[in-house]
């Protein structure tokens, strides 16, 4: 078991990700493709190896996925836009300084276009509908700067809307009347961010309920009575630094948790140890570390989970907090 990041394997894991395209794998996760390429990338990123991908490959391939139709981008070539692959696709073109190839207009109209009468917004065209597509939506508009067509009535109808998925814990679910998620409350909390209306939330309970998330082996779950997972490192760190509570949490047992995860042969962090690794773990238990102050590592912006310098020079950083960077 791996007792520090071994960022070499992680690279290199990274770098052969898609390599094999005769894969049965391949095929089957290209709905998760244009997510993954924003995993893979965020993740080297905040390992220093932004460089270990080919831009302009991946530029192509994110232009490749251009749903004409919808205005917007979807998972893999030929599949229909959605919200998530959206977001994906505008994070991985902030990342690379190729935003100015995106159709911001038809991109501003499409993400307004699934915002319900409730406030809250769909996925895509057939209308399902998660607080995680609300955040990514606001997420979305934020780093095209164009947050401001999301006017007074739409932004107060979205920001009821989260008010009513707060729970009597502090939490919030991904619909209304739903349980407390780690994940639900991350994308709540930080779409609140982006509208400057934390007071939306009750932050001493909501650290509570984060907070007791940590289980004795020091890795996180997402509600109680839940199996611990590497990718709540992010989830609930992340909330908990938007409140200023990260200290809450004891980071030395979950940087060990986080650790134990990782494959020490091929590269990459599971959800657990004795899993075999993927991608999105990978960049939430790096991402994680990062906001433990984990020695080496980028800091991470935990509203938008990109490098946070960026956040930065883009004029969007949030109110955050992280635990200091270890020598």
């Amino acid at each position: 078991m791996a007792s520090t990041l071994i960022v070499p394997a992680h690279i290199k894991y990274i770098q052969n990700l898609g390599a094999n395209k005769d894969d049965l794998a391949y095929h089957t996760t290209a709905h998760l493709r244009m997510n993954a390429v924003y995993w893979g990338l965020t993740a080297l990123c905040i390992m220093g190896a932004k460089d270990a991908l080919d831009k302009g490959e991946m530029i192509e391939y994110v232009m490749s996925c251009w749903d004409d139709e919808a205005g917007a981008f979807g998972a893999h070539p030929g599949h229909d836009a959605h919200i998530l692959s959206t977001l994906s696709a505008i994070q991985i073109l902030v990342m690379q300084d190729a935003l100015d190839r995106a159709d911001v207009d038809r991109l501003v109209q499409f993400i307004l276009s699934l915002q319900q009468p409730s406030g809250v917004f769909a996925g895509d065209s057939f209308g399902e509908i998660d607080t995680r597509f609300s955040y990514i939506a606001v997420n979305a508009l934020s780093l095209l700067g164009q947050l401001d067509k999301l006017d007074a009535d739409r932004k107060e109808r979205l920001v009821e809307y989260i008010r009513r998925c707060k729970n009597f814990d502090g939490g919030f679910g991904g619909v209304i009347d739903a349980e407390s998620h780690a994940a639900q409350v991350f994308v709540c909390t930080a779409a609140l961010a982006i509208l400057d209306r934390l007071d939306v939330v009750d932050e001493p309970m909501l650290a509570w309920w984060l907070a007791e998330r940590q289980l004795p082996n020091g890795g996180l779950n997402g509600r109680p009575e839940k199996l611990e997972d590497v990718c709540y490192s992010f989830w609930v760190l992340s909330a908990l630094s938007i409140v200023e509570k990260l200290e809450w949490i004891d980071a030395d047992q979950l940087t060990s948790f986080i650790l134990s995860a990782q494959d020490p042969d091929a590269g990459g962090i599971a959800d657990r140890p004795g899993d075999m690794a993927d991608v999105f773990h990978t960049l939430f238990g790096v991402a994680g570390l990062s906001l433990l102050g984990y020695p080496g590592l980028i800091d991470l912006d935990p509203v938008y989970c990109m490098p946070a310098e960026l956040i930065e020079k883009m004029g969007l950083r949030k109110r955050w907090s992280a635990l200091p960077r270890k020598a």
